[in-house]
């Protein structure tokens, strides 16, 4: 019987469990890449991209954006690892390496023939359980003072810095962090907390400012004449550029007699000089414009002792904007009390070899900005993501305010709850609960591993103590320091409830996903399509620069 050709030729198609185990194989080998990056003792990936920057992280998120993984179903991984960041900030490691665990043991049940569907009804049932589990455990910091939350939200960044390459100095970026979230209060943007790096110094030259700081702009002449420091400045921000230009419009003038012609030389003089007039009588002493401000205007305010500053980037004058109570105008006419801004101090200072304009001790105070200092630029880079990683942290923390135990004790909790419960169910899918328990493990094994310990041992340690009936052993996990067990709890090693049941839930979603798919068919680019793409493309590039040049 002749065969029946339904795909075009070429078309790569692969079928059935061998696809099934390749796709959980891919995705094992992307979970081995993050694998040593988790907890305190992980190590950290340096990344050489086709670019030739150098990347070193530690940020599970970061690693994976920056590996170019073209398996399609390990690119599932990668966005988990990408959802977890945008949405917990922290945790980026564990999702990766559960999903990872989670395929690992279910691959034994599939290459015996178990049916797809049947794990992933069990997984989704234990997923479930594990959640409900962790709600239970949960312990809240609500309703707590402000200083004894200010101390409990410092453990909970303590806990995510201790992993990162500025882990030794954790307690002193980890009240920063505190500080600076408490600071923008309720408005959540995060762009509200801005970070600055300056090359030099050490980590613990950083310092945070309690409003906006931004390195000294583009400045002319008769900059230096400007006095660097005001107390409780009035505030203009715009949005325009104070320059000397010929006006745009496009207009013919027929000129009789050549007097006339200076009369509109001067007319050009006559408006920058009202517009730079109108910023001096509105009382402001501190002018910050988003476009340039040019020689004359820079000479103009610094006769009257005001302070400018031009080609302000865009998010900085925001950030001054909501600190300082002003609004940006776009226009010098009508310049009302009402959208000039203010401050307590605003001063120029010297941070390493830049100069830096500091805007403190803001009215409504909604911004809180952090100078970075630090050796390499890629230590300050890194500083700079662990920190969006507490920030993170923090602000989910203190929206949720539900903390549970680290250091892989609630893992290990959630393991034996799933054991027990596994044992209540007749039929195949006890096993299959039972191997998602046997993944959750991975967790404290795993940092055992990093940090070079006997993870067998252990594990046999933390099994016996979460398997007290007391349940008094339910926060114990690994003791990084002494390669032990300890109380997690006591030993404030605590992480919002959310990055865990937002991990296990990514998790198992994406292995479910990877389970459910039985077929790869891969289109193959025939040689006419591309031809066409690519005619298409240079056709599209001549029409383009024709229209361009025409408008000229």
């Amino acid at each position: 019987q002749p065969q029946i050709i339904l795909l075009k030729e070429g078309t790569d198609t692969s079928q059935g469990k061998a696809q099934l185990v390749s796709n959980i194989n891919a995705c094992t080998a992307v979970a081995d890449v993050v694998r040593t990056t988790l907890g305190p003792r992980g190590m950290d990936k340096l990344i050489h991209d086709d670019k030739g920057n150098v990347t070193i992280s530690n940020d599970g998120a970061t690693i994976m954006k920056l590996l170019d993984i073209v398996h399609p179903a390990a690119k599932i991984l990668v966005d988990i690892a990408k959802s977890q960041d945008s949405e917990v900030g922290d945790g980026t490691t564990t999702v990766v390496l559960l999903a990872g665990e989670f395929l690992k043991e279910a691959k034994p049940f599939v290459e015996d023939g178990v049916h797809p569907q049947n794990l992933i009804r069990s997984y989704r049932t234990a997923c479930y359980l594990a959640i409900e589990k962790i709600k239970e455990l949960a312990v809240s910091i609500e309703g707590k003072s402000l200083e004894e939350k200010k101390s409990l939200l410092a453990k909970c960044a303590a806990t995510t810095l201790s992993s990162k390459l500025i882990g030794g100095e954790k307690v002193f970026f980890a009240s920063m962090v505190v500080d600076a979230v408490i600071a923008i209060g309720n408005d959540d943007r995060l762009n509200m907390i801005g970070i600055k790096k300056v090359p030099g110094g050490n980590m613990r030259d950083s310092f945070l400012v309690n409003g906006v700081a931004f390195k000294k702009t583009f400045s002319y002449a008769g900059f230096e004449q400007q006095p660097k420091k005001f107390l409780n400045p009035k505030i203009l921000l715009l949005n325009i550029e104070l320059e000397l230009k010929s006006e745009k419009e496009n207009a013919e003038i027929r000129l009789s007699d050549p007097s006339q012609y200076q009369s509109i030389v001067d007319a050009e003089w006559n408006i920058i000089y009202d517009k730079l007039d109108k910023c001096v009588k509105s009382g402001a002493k501190v002018v910050l414009s988003r476009l340039a401000i040019g020689d004359l205007a820079t000479q103009y305010f610094a006769d009257r002792d005001i302070f400018c500053a031009g080609r302000v980037a865009e998010e900085d004058l925001q950030r001054v904007a909501a600190a300082t109570g002003g609004t940006v105008q776009t226009s010098v006419n009508n310049i009302i009390d009402e959208v000039l801004g203010t401050c307590e101090v605003f001063e120029e200072k010297q941070v390493g070899n830049e100069r830096f304009n500091i805007f403190s001790g803001c009215p409504s105070g909604r911004t809180a900005t952090i100078v970075l200092r630090g050796g390499a630029d890629q230590f300050i880079e890194e500083a700079e993501r662990s920190l969006h990683d507490a920030i993170m942290i923090v602000r989910r923390a203190l929206k949720n305010s539900t903390v549970v135990a680290g250091g892989g004790a609630i893992d290990m909790e959630i393991s034996r709850y799933l054991r027990q419960h596994a044992r209540t169910i007749a039929g195949k899918s006890q096993l299959f609960i039972n191997s998602y328990a046997k993944a959750l493990e991975v967790i404290p094994r795993q940092l055992c591993d990093n940090a070079g310990f006997d993870a067998t041992d252990v594990l046999n340690k933390l099994r016996q103590k979460h398997a007290l009936p007391s349940g008094e052993g339910a926060s114990y996990g690994v003791d990084i320091n002494t390669g032990g067990i300890a109380d997690s709890f006591t030993n404030f090693v605590w992480e919002p409830s959310v990055v865990k049941s937002n991990a296990i839930n990514a998790a198992t979603e994406a292995a479910c996903l990877i389970l459910s798919v039985d077929e790869t068919v891969k289109n193959p680019k025939s040689e006419s399509a591309q031809g066409e793409a690519a005619a298409s493309a240079m056709a599209g590039k001549g029409r383009g620069r024709g229209r361009g040049m025409r408008r000229r």
